[in-house]
């Protein structure tokens, strides 16, 4: 009668129609149901579905001691979680297959044995409350994989806007009708949702935890390759886990390396042996026995191992000056900042038959090796010109070094200069523009180029002459690999892209492969005549995926994709492109990400992201700034590709040089108005606005020029144009194409009229900075210099650092701080809900 009282009671309150009741089979099944769903007064307003609980038991009803009984109970139950949430439908037990199924087909007073129950909840904005268990004597409560700390089956909750998986594990129930589960919110706008559905919204840790191929590389004749899958979980924390495998054509794993992070995998031309670092030991694995020999040991320092020829391996080797015990230190130039500085590098060869070691290069200059052709018995390597030297654009020599007479070749001395490698009997140069006496400048006369914009060359003659090989041809070069004919792979930024592309040289052309990816991150290729390529990548729409490629069908085939595993049943962001033209008639390209449960009758916060240096912001599907997930959280995220990167051409990018932030700010506040005229569900009053690094100066001045954002975000960015100039550790190069022949002495309004703290009296948009306390890049003082100004001015002013951080964050706890802390304050400014924000900070 107590439950029939009860079921009765809490129908009237929540209205529940008499055909809800009727769809139970068994009437005590319905109070059982509703003797579950008791709820706190003030969750009554919006009662949980509680139809919408699986469970799963009895697993093992034999067993005699449950885990808590066990002196291992925390590791039995963390070692069966994993396997509670991958599986959607059922799970084998010792040989018994037990299905998920309704809460309300519980039809046992006790059951043996374990029980689990599995639900989502669901919130719209940050929420929080307390979830209390009932009637489980033993039992532990799961969200999002982590073990919840509760006090006598309480448990106090904070969260995210997202889908959180629940997992409860029942091991001692007395009475299954006795079971209930409370949620009694901290606030009236505290609300979930249970559901049991497969789909769920984008989280931050899909995003980081999830398999990444971060080293991949594919023997000469493509018949075996090497990948190693990173992946991070709550137990780990910080610590990567990383899995190295051997595989054979047909994707078989023949070998799977020790515990450890093998490094610079490299085979052996003649396909015998795959050679790598591990912990030191260069070590020597045998393709066909899988036997492994060390090579060598006590290679401190010691990196960049490459076959010369089937014995012999090409390697450079460093070596840091002993420390001293001094107060003081001398600065020997400009780069004696760089706590590497003293550190020099040179070029050794070693015999792997008898173990010797032979240097190469010596002297003062660190040498780096550029290339090698072993049929000529020659190596490329380039060095300083001389060391420690003040310049803006500091000279490096190219040199040839012939191994048989041990002559060296200067090829040339140039301002700017990024690789080289053989092409046959010439030489492949990727530099900028202004390359041997500006020989690959497609600019007006009156524009300084912006080096920066990579652009392919070929000496020949030993460097005599110069061909420019990439004059018309927009994208940026980057990395660049040489085929056995003597064309190049160069993977390259186009527009907001990082397609490959192959250069013919014989036809001194283009062309794109058809990689399917937005993004290739990595790739390997094969040294046969009929050349495949594996590589790794993403779309702005798709998680990381490996391929392989035939060069000469140009068609690719899948080999492994995150998005099963990892991403299964995920809702992903439409995504749509967003161009439009700038007051000058240069078409401005951008990308909307909208959320996947947009309603466009209501109306929508906007954040408008962007760099604004001398990169675009590319399209992977994640990274340091996860687009996907702001859109998931319910905000409509616009990036804008605003005048002076790469990848659009040489005109284009050469309007960054002396410009800080002239253009930018006029394109980034243009398309922002062009972007909420055309998305009309977007709440113009509600539009944030970030970057980082030259984004975050391009934050903070776009504060003193426009009213249009209602909140702003600046990550490590620049306040003071002559400060970071002077003291970031790289300022001085990087103003050397920014700045162009300007310095504070001949330019100083460059330096303070386009410094943002010049003009912080002229702020009206709330701000929060962002900084690693250990930035080398852009030092913390430019966040502190504008947070001091805009505090004297009395503006509303945020200032976050983060301890033990530099330029970017990466480490996994300070990862998802980081991520929080932005989308709680956009939360704050424009959703007005500012209870995450401070549950982070209020009690600082």
């Amino acid at each position: 009668m107590l439950y029939l009282a009860k079921l009765l009671i809490i129908g009237s309150i929540m209205k529940f129609s008499a055909s809800w009741y009727t769809q139970n089979k068994l009437f005590k099944h319905a109070a059982t149901f509703l003797t579950f769903a008791s709820l706190s007064f003030a969750a009554i307003a919006a009662p949980l579905d509680m139809s919408k609980i699986q469970f799963i038991g009895p697993l093992a009803e034999d067993m005699q001691l449950k885990p808590f009984q066990t002196p291992h109970g925390t590791a039995i139950i963390n070692n069966l979680l994993p396997r509670l949430q991958a599986s959607s439908e059922s799970l084998s037990i010792f040989g018994k297959k037990q299905s998920w199924q309704p809460f309300d087909k519980i039809n046992a007073l006790t059951l043996g044995g374990l029980q689990a129950l599995k639900f989502n909840i669901e919130t719209t904005r940050f929420t929080q409350g307390t979830l209390t268990l009932k009637g489980i004597q033993q039992g532990q409560l799961f969200i999002n994989g982590k073990l919840q700390k509760g006090d006598k089956n309480s448990y106090k909750l904070a969260l995210s806007n997202t889908t959180h998986t629940v997992i409860i594990v029942a091991q001692q129930v007395a009475n299954w009708y006795d079971v209930a589960l409370d949620f009694a919110p901290k606030a009236d706008i505290d609300k979930i949702t249970l559901s049991t559905s497969q789909s769920k919204r984008l989280s931050a840790k899909q995003l980081f935890d999830a398999p990444i191929i971060n080293q991949l590389s594919l023997a000469p004749n493509a018949k075996q390759y090497v990948t190693t899958t990173r992946t991070y979980n709550d137990v780990t924390q910080n610590q990567a886990n990383t899995v190295t495998v051997l595989k054979d054509a047909d994707d078989h794993t023949l070998y799977r390396f020790e515990a450890g992070q093998p490094s610079n995998i490299i085979w052996s031309p003649d396909n015998q042996f795959l050679v790598y670092l591990l912990n030191g030991e260069l070590k020597q694995l045998n393709r066909k026995n899988l036997s492994i020999k060390t090579l060598a040991a006590d290679l401190e320092g010691a990196s960049g191992f490459t076959f010369y020829n089937d014995s012999s391996l090409l390697f450079s080797w460093s070596k840091s000056p002993e420390s001293t015990d001094s107060l003081t230190k001398h600065y020997k130039g400009l780069q004696d900042r760089w706590s590497y500085a003293r550190t020099t590098s040179q070029i050794y060869i070693f015999d792997t038959k008898s173990g010797l070691t032979k240097a190469l290069s010596q002297g003062p200059l660190t040498h780096n090796l550029e290339d090698l052709n072993s049929s000529r018995g020659k190596i490329l390597m380039s060095r300083s010109v001389v060391a420690m030297q003040a310049s803006t654009h500091p000279e490096t020599e190219l040199v040839e070094l012939d191994l048989k007479s041990s002559k060296l070749l200067s090829l040339g001395k140039f301002k700017t200069f990024d690789l080289a490698k053989y092409a046959n009997k010439d030489i492949y140069v990727v530099a900028g523009p202004d390359f041997k006496n500006g020989t690959g400048r497609a600019l007006p006369k009156t524009m300084l180029a912006n080096n920066y914009d990579g652009q392919l060359y070929l000496l020949t003659n030993n460097g005599e002459n110069v061909k420019a090989l990439s004059k018309q041809f927009d994208p940026a070069i980057g990395q660049l690999e040489v085929l056995e004919n003597g064309d190049a792979l160069v993977k390259v930024t186009e527009r907001d892209t990082q397609p490959l592309y192959l250069f013919d040289l014989s036809k001194q052309r283009f062309k794109k492969l058809s990689t399917g990816l937005d993004i290739v991150e990595k790739f390997s290729y094969s040294h046969d005549r009929n050349t495949e390529v594996l590589l790794s990548g993403t779309n702005a729409s798709a998680p990381q995926q490996l391929k392989r490629l035939n060069i000469s069908k140009n068609k690719t085939q899948l080999v492994w994709d995150s998005q099963p595993s990892a991403y299964a049943n995920t809702r992903i962001p439409t995504l749509e492109e967003f161009n439009f033209k700038n007051k000058n008639g240069v078409e401005i390209t951008g990308r909307v990400y909208i959320p996947s449960n947009l309603d466009k009758t209501k109306k929508y916060p906007a954040l408008v992201y962007y760099y604004g240096g001398t990169s675009p912001v590319t399209r992977g599907f994640t990274g340091r700034y996860p687009f996907n997930l702001w859109a998931e959280n319910g905000y409509v995220v616009y990036v804008v590709q605003p005048t002076g990167a790469t990848g659009f051409g040489q005109k284009f990018s050469a309007q960054h040089v002396n410009a800080w932030g002239d253009y930018t700010a006029d394109d980034i506040i243009t398309g922002t108005r062009a972007f909420l005229k055309k998305y009309d569900f977007v709440d113009n009053k509600k539009v944030g606005n970030l970057g980082a690094s030259y984004g975050g100066f391009m934050t903070m001045l776009l504060a003193t020029k426009t009213d249009i954002f209602s909140a702003s975000i600046a990550h490590a960015g620049i306040s003071n144009l002559t400060s970071y100039w002077g003291e970031g550790w790289w300022g001085y190069l990087y103003s050397g194409e920014a700045s162009k022949n300007s310095f504070p002495w001949n330019n100083s309004e460059l330096y303070s009229q386009h410094s943002p703290v010049f003009h912080a009296d002229k702020v009206t948009t709330p701000l929060l900075l962002l900084h690693g306390d250990s930035d080398t890049n852009v030092p913390v003082g430019e966040s502190l210099t504008m947070y001091t100004a805009l505090k004297l001015l009395n503006k509303d002013v945020e200032l976050i650092e983060y301890k033990g951080a530099d330029h970017q964050i990466f480490a996994r706890d300070k990862r998802f701080n980081w991520w929080d802390t932005m989308l709680a304050y956009f939360d704050k400014k424009l959703k007005d809900e500012p209870q995450w924000w401070d549950s982070m900070y209020s009690n600082d």
